[in-house]
């Protein structure tokens, strides 16, 4: 039998609801439909992993900015090379 797989947004929402422990879990696994140990290994996992969305780096859109930039140099001077390569193809052809 095939794994059944589910969406970040799934889990997430699943945790968030759990979290608030307005159901118990086996409440929530049943309107879900899904096993309570899952949602239980899902929240473990939220909480294991959740400290590092607040210790992201503050400058990590402006690297991502500056490496979009240099990509597009780099994209911008290989088009320019092979331009000129393709030129000097046909041309020495010609000759």
């Amino acid at each position: 039998m095939a794994r059944k797989s589910y969406s970040p947004e799934f889990k997430f929402n699943v945790v968030l609801e759990a979290l608030k422990e307005r159901k118990t879990l086996q409440e929530l696994a049943s309107k879900k439909g899904i096993v309570p140990s899952q949602i239980s290994r899902w929240v473990d996992e939220f909480k294991s992993s959740g400290i590092s969305i607040f210790s992201k780096d503050m400058f990590s859109s402006k690297k991502i900015e500056l490496l979009e930039e240099q990509q597009h140099k780099l994209y911008t001077k290989i088009g320019k090379i092979t331009a000129e390569n393709d030129w000097l193809k046909k041309n020495s052809r010609n000759s």
